[in-house]
């Protein structure tokens, strides 16, 4: 069984050879550098990366095609970089680093002190309102973007092959990138004061997202590569540790809905797609308005979230979802554990979510720089030794 066979068999929810894995097949299933470095080190592999810096703010990386293969990633990903031909577009001035994002917001990255790019402008954070405002937000460059994506993807393409091709999203969510333009509290007090200016917001991502979506599957259908795409990624944090970010209700009125018009379009145009959304945090109570909006996948399965138990999760929505990541916790035992308490948790979690199939192992988000090489192995060495059906 090759890697799209064994995840497409999950996707199906049918049990393959071996839970598959996903290692940088995504921006949100991926490993930071230097973690990545000090794991490969370990057992003396080269720390080699790929060559495309698909999200340098979060510091992130993609491993070589030597290593992805050592490391049995059942996933390879086609899309943007976060930051549009970052080589070029950064600006240095000594040891700092400044970035502009696809909607005008400005971040910055001290070498040496810094382990991730830090949001410093938010382009309408100074604007009294957000309705009068938004003929103010950048507009992009469609053009030389949709040229830069077109060749980023002859480029990956090749590489997908036998492998599992997540087309990934350019950039965050309707609430995530609100946030980080309008700035945090204006966002929020936006939601309870400015509805329409709200909703006219998501309606412009919306609408970008739409064409974005329309050049990955414009490429892929005059290439002759459309099979080659398994899985559509997108992403929005809607939950906190303790709640989802706003009231449910607004979830369900401001943004589910644009989500159900996004995957119908998807899906319209590529039948065979699986949907995947990104989103962290306490969801348990809109998980069944986003499966009857078209979601097939959920991550990264924030388990320690309040409401997002495991067994709970498996047994109301299993039959509906395939759960992609809640491997092992991000935030407490990948990185604060033992490897023997990393294992146990894998195992655990291999007993609850695997049985049936639905389940693509990723730990709950992205490996990061806290994370010890022994507890990454830990984590690897037990999928491999207790991932067979």
């Amino acid at each position: 069984m090759n890697s799209r066979e064994r995840i497409e068999t999950t996707l199906n929810h049918k049990e393959p050879d071996r839970i598959p894995y996903d290692l940088a097949g995504t921006t949100v299933t991926a490993i930071t550098k230097n973690a990545y470095a000090r794991a490969m080190e370990l057992r003396g592999l080269s720390t080699e990366i790929g060559n495309d810096e698909i999200d340098p703010i979060q510091q992130i990386v993609t491993p070589s095609d030597e290593n992805l293969l050592i490391l049995k990633s059942d996933t390879r990903r086609l899309g943007a970089q976060r930051i549009t031909d970052y080589r070029n577009a950064k600006r240095v001035t000594g040891s700092l680093i400044e970035v502009t994002d696809f909607y005008g917001c400005n971040w910055k990255f001290n070498q040496g002190n810094d382990l991730y790019f830090h949001l410093m402008f938010s382009p309408l954070e100074r604007a009294e309102s957000l309705s009068g405002s938004l003929h103010l937000l950048p507009k992009p460059d469609w053009d030389n973007l949709i040229s830069i994506l077109r060749h980023n993807l002859d480029e990956q393409i090749v590489k997908v092959d036998n492998f599992c091709g997540i087309a990934d999203r350019n950039t965050a969510g309707f609430t995530e990138n609100s946030l980080r333009i309008r700035g945090y509290e204006n966002w929020f007090m936006d939601t309870m004061v400015d509805i329409e200016g709200v909703e006219r917001f998501f309606d412009i991502i919306l609408e970008d997202k739409l064409r974005y979506w329309d050049a990955i599957i414009d490429w892929a259908i005059e290439t002759g590569n459309e099979k080659k795409i398994t899985v559509i990624s997108e992403c929005d944090d809607l939950g906190s540790q303790a709640t989802t970010i706003i009231d449910p209700s607004q979830l369900r009125l401001m943004v589910i809905p644009r989500f159900k018009t996004l995957f119908t379009h998807v899906k319209k145009r590529l039948p065979h797609v699986k949907t995947f959304m990104h989103s962290c945090g306490a969801i348990r109570e809109i998980i069944p308005d986003l499966i009857e909006a078209g979601l097939d996948i959920l991550n990264p399965v924030q388990f320690t979230a309040a409401g997002m138990d495991l067994k709970g999760l498996k047994h109301d929505f299993g039959n509906a979802l395939t759960f992609w990541g809640g491997g092992v916790d991000t935030q407490s035992t990948l990185n604060n554990g033992t490897p023997q308490q990393v294992a146990d948790e894998v195992k655990r979690i291999i007993d609850i979510l695997a049985p049936g199939g639905g389940f693509v192992f990723a730990p709950v988000h992205n490996i990061q720089d806290d994370v010890s090489p022994e507890n990454f192995w830990a984590m690897w060495d037990t999928l491999q030794q207790y991932g067979k059906y």
